[in-house]
């Protein structure tokens, strides 16, 4: 998904209510963050972003849970 608005906020509002998020890939400056149920299990969207603000709130973390 490309994300309207700000794509650290999504990912701060998709753990905040429970949801798993991974990085699926880096590709240059951009990241590829699926977004994942509460259990880990089926990834319910994606989110690609070359927002600057993004790669240093991921960093070098692969997981929501890292």
């Amino acid at each position: 998904m490309e994300s309207p608005g700000d794509p650290v906020e999504v990912l701060r509002r998709w753990s905040d209510v429970g949801g798993v998020w991974r990085v699926g890939g880096r590709r240059g400056d951009t990241l590829i963050v699926g977004l994942y149920r509460c259990d880990g299990g089926e990834e319910v969207d994606r989110l690609v972003s070359s927002d600057p603000a993004l790669l240093r709130y991921v960093g070098d973390r692969t997981d929501s849970e890292s």
